[in-house]
């Protein structure tokens, strides 16, 4: 008898769970943007290839248009897609749909910070934290002369390789990861330091995970499967490493501070903590400068050194690309003097392949999730609060209208019938809006003197025949993560 009854009250709980979830997705499905119809509990999973999600939206949105919904478990998910719904929601909108989805990966950096930060103190510690990478240098000649120093170090390091095969993983990634971390701790790592290593590889460990089916399942469903095993667990765990880092530097650094005299981002975050000292609501604890920190050094490390890493793959499939870009080179820049930002005037054609890599590798293809911040009625539809709200990016990256033949790695994308660079305002891989990516400037800079300088000094050299080169990523999902590979990069002639 017991056992029939505890039977009886697990069926009536799996039932009332059932009904739940059927009267809130009918309650909350009023007057919102169409899209298939969700089964319990699940939502629209089984509408979702959990390998290519991006893929999976981009095949929806031919079927339900630019604006439709998606539920994925409890969560009720509206989707942009193309060039006029995106740009209306991130521009138009931007108060609107200002608000970060929650992503439960990160749950120990949610409500700290600048990129995970949905709570009240999101505006003011985005404000503060460009400002300060203004002063230390953003888009100024202050980084420029940084990325300049750094990319001596980078050919250096090459050099070193004497034209022999190497994962370029941990050997190129370490310029941009040196460039950010002058920028918040003043301080470099040498190319064989084993904690910019471990760091690393944290990084680019977590990127790759973030991509992976079991991840989009749990950033969904984490409430179901948080007690589970499974590699968010590994995760969970990298993003506190990374927290306990950036947490430990500025303990060492509030030994030392003089708050008259800062002498990087960490210094200058704990200068506001001083000033908060006495506030009943701190917006800078100790918590939030470490989260801070550890938000832009991930972001300024592994975006800009996984689009390296896949650019250079990129030019070794088309050789006849990498010629061009030599020949461009040679003639504005020479043998010896570093690359300056100024020279981009005159080399259209790398400022175009710089361009088209970040647009082919497509490496936030749904960009980070929003979140509606109130009731907004958008093109007809009521979009609640707390809906988040994916406006994809690789629907404005992909456009076959402003960019024909999306497929194919084709500088003449960004380039107009005399060969000078044309811009297009579907290019926004950094996002746009309120929450527009906080180091673009930087990056932008380091991608193209960083590539120049690469190439000034060496060819590449693919260990397999370029056509057999697969530039097919080996995830997509939070990001379109670039297979491993090996290479040579061989001295220049006279260089």
């Amino acid at each position: 008898m017991a056992a029939l009854g505890i039977t009886v009250a697990l069926l009536v709980w799996m039932v009332s769970l059932l009904l739940i979830s059927l009267w809130k997705q009918i309650l909350s499905s009023w007057n919102l943007p169409p899209g298939p119809f969700p089964l319990p509990i699940v939502g629209n999973f089984f509408n979702l290839d959990l390998k290519n999600v991006p893929k999976s939206l981009n095949k929806l949105a031919e079927r339900f248009g630019p604006v439709f919904t998606l539920h994925l478990g409890f969560r009720r998910v509206v989707v942009l897609h193309g060039y006029k719904a995106v740009k209306e929601v991130l521009l138009k909108y931007k108060n609107e749909f200002s608000g970060r989805g929650e992503i439960p990966a990160f749950q120990e950096y949610a409500n700290k910070g600048v990129i995970f930060n949905n709570s009240h103190t999101w505006r003011d510690v985005r404000r503060f934290s460009l400002s300060i990478l203004r002063d230390y240098g953003m888009g100024k000649q202050g980084n420029e002369e940084r990325i300049q120093r750094e990319a001596r170090f980078l050919v250096e390091e090459l050099r070193k390789t004497q034209g022999q095969p190497f994962d370029p993983t941990f050997l190129i990634g370490c310029a941009p990861c040196n460039v950010i971390a002058d920028i918040l701790f003043n301080r470099r790592f040498d190319y064989n330091d084993k904690t910019v290593h471990r760091l690393m590889r944290l990084f680019n460990e977590d990127f790759y995970l973030l991509s992976t089916p079991w991840l989009q399942l749990y950033n969904n469903l984490s409430g179901y499967l948080r007690f589970l095993p499974g590699s968010h667990r590994k995760l969970l765990k990298n993003v506190s490493e990374i927290k306990q880092y950036t947490l430990e530097k500025a303990k060492e650094h509030l030994q030392s501070v003089d708050f008259s005299c800062p002498r990087d981002v960490t210094d200058c975050l704990l200068a506001e903590m001083e000033k908060e000292k006495h506030s009943k609501e701190p917006v800078y604890t100790m918590e939030n400068v470490a989260v801070t920190l550890a938000d832009m050094f991930f972001a300024g490390t592994e975006t800009t050194s996984t689009t390296l890493r896949y650019g250079l793959l990129i030019l070794m499939k088309y050789p006849e690309i990498e010629e061009k870009l030599h020949e461009e080179i040679d003639r504005v820049i020479g043998p010896s003097r570093v690359p300056a930002i100024k020279d981009r005037l005159e080399m259209p054609y790398m400022d175009a392949v710089v361009h088209e890599i970040q647009r082919f590798i497509n490496l936030v293809p749904s960009n980070l999730p929003h979140e509606a911040t109130r009731d907004t009625m958008f093109r007809g539809y009521r979009i609640p609060k707390g809906t988040v709200v994916i406006p994809t990016l690789d629907s404005l990256l992909y456009d076959s209208q402003e960019f024909p033949e999306p497929d194919k790695f084709k500088p003449e994308h960004f380039l107009n019938e005399n060969g000078k660079f044309k811009y297009s305002d579907y290019f926004k891989p950094f996002s746009a809006g309120k929450r527009v990516c906080v180091g673009e400037g930087l990056a932008r800079m380091e991608l193209f003197l960083l590539l120049s300088a690469i190439l000034q000094h060496f060819n590449l050299k693919s260990l397999v025949d370029p056509t057999a080169i697969d530039l097919t990523p080996m995830a997509v999902g939070f990001g379109s993560v670039p297979p491993h590979y090996k290479l040579c990069v061989i001295p220049r002639s006279g260089l």
